[in-house]
């Protein structure tokens, strides 16, 4: 008999490590949450059979709850740490612990209902779950330390062992799992008496389970590591891959190309979007306009007041604009305290009118520190009239912009009167 449990606990320990370690090494093809979530639903089932389960081995007796998969667990806590970072692995070490003091929290909450048995024999456990509420936070408290414990030490083993990379994995887990077999052992000697025996058998265990996971730890560190991992261009399709994709394809677009001050779209967008935009609108048969708006004596804004009032300044610029423009214009950072209005589908005169309203806004509602009131002077090119480039209208509304700022500023220029 207690060959065969050796040879089922043996087998229970491959198949545990077997199967995380896959789920751990395709985590960037089906999601680090896979392996995250197996790792916790075993919890319960892990502290239910190191309260109850026991079974006869050669050095002792001991339940596979605790030595096969608790063990295991903590060994996968390591493996994880090991494969990403302290940001990624303390995720499964709070959520075990939030999660079983809710666990805990409810089970209690259970001991106060008027229970009723469907037949004689399916009554309520009562005392179980009283039991399993202690055990479960000893449990998880244990393993909260034994988790902080694996990481440090095998942190505190690099610079000695740094070529030993198994051998530090195994006494990592036989230190820690020393520790853990002693402050569980404890309360189950509180709780039900258990005998020396136990702890010796389990420790007996737990130092096999340890010296098992290292060896396949060894065989996937020789003969897997780095294959299969992110051979995939993309994850496992199925309709969560999809959303996901499309989701993080459109907060992508979003996010690329922001200005950090201001958060409008930056130079390099522009010189994307611009032309496709001007383009398209021409392609309709459309015109097209595109301004560039400077504010006035900006210079002496950030001589007078610091960059930081300057920087403040711009912010407030760029929202009044921004909550200006129509929904098809676009609002770009040109550089410094200039500005572009991208204007698709949109002729000269109209532009014009954009023009004044962006300026008036400014004009009306803008102050420096001071109080006084901020202006913008502003240059417009519209296409075709002003040619069917982008870069031929960004350079002629540049002109414009200078000649308005020669001109006295706080105004705008467009084509001369007798071209409009």
């Amino acid at each position: 008999m207690e060959t065969w449990n050796l040879a089922l606990f043996v087998s229970e320990a491959v198949l545990y490590f077997v199967l995380m370690t896959a789920l751990l090494h395709f985590r960037h093809r089906i999601g680090l949450g896979v392996f995250l979530t197996a790792l916790g639903v075993m919890h319960f089932v892990e502290t239910y059979l190191a309260a109850v389960f026991y079974i006869a081995l050669p050095f002792g007796v001991v339940s596979p709850g605790s030595s096969v998969f608790f063990a295991g667990k903590l060994m996968m806590i390591l493996m994880l740490y090991i494969k990403e970072d302290a940001s990624t692995v303390r995720q499964p070490i709070y959520g075990l612990f939030l999660g079983n003091l809710v666990t805990v929290a409810v089970a209690q909450l259970l001991l106060l209902h008027q229970t009723i048995e469907p037949t004689p024999a399916q009554a309520a456990d009562m005392q179980f779950l009283r039991d399993m509420g202690l055990l479960m936070i000893w449990g998880t408290t244990l393993l909260y330390l034994d988790s902080l414990g694996i990481i440090l030490l095998y942190e505190r083993l690099g610079r000695p062992m740094s070529r030993l990379p198994v051998i530090r994995f195994w006494l990592c887990g036989a230190v820690v799992l020393t520790f853990d077999q002693a402050g569980f052992f404890l309360l189950l000697s509180y709780l039900f008496n258990a005998p020396m025996e136990v702890f010796w058998g389990g420790w007996k265990a737990k130092m096999v389970s340890v010296a098992l996971y290292a060896a396949m730890f060894a065989l996937y560190h020789r003969l897997l590591r780095g294959v299969g991992a992110t051979q995939a261009r993309r994850p496992i399709r199925d309709i969560f891959s999809d959303l996901t994709f499309r989701e993080r394809y459109e907060d992508l677009l979003a996010r690329t190309g922001r200005d950090v001050l201001t958060g409008v779209f930056d130079r390099g967008r522009m010189e994307i979007e611009g032309p496709h935009m001007l383009c398209d609108s021409l392609k309709e048969g459309a015109p097209a306009s595109l301004m560039i708006l400077d504010v006035d004596y900006f210079k002496s804004i950030n001589d007078r007041f610091g960059h930081l009032r300057g920087d403040d300044l711009l912010k407030t610029i760029a929202g009044c604009l921004q909550s200006e423009i129509r929904q098809q214009d676009h609002l770009f950072r040109f550089g410094g305290e200039e500005f572009v209005v991208m204007c698709p589908r949109t002729g000269y005169a109209e532009a014009m009118v954009i023009g004044e309203r962006l300026c008036a806004i400014i004009r009306d509602t803008v102050r420096n520190p001071s109080g006084e009131t901020v202006t913008v002077s502003l240059g417009i090119a519209a296409a075709p009239e002003d040619g069917n480039s982008f870069n031929g209208l960004l350079s002629t509304a540049d002109e414009r912009l200078y000649r308005a700022k020669g001109e006295g500023r706080n105004r705008i220029v467009g084509r001369p009167a007798a071209e409009a």
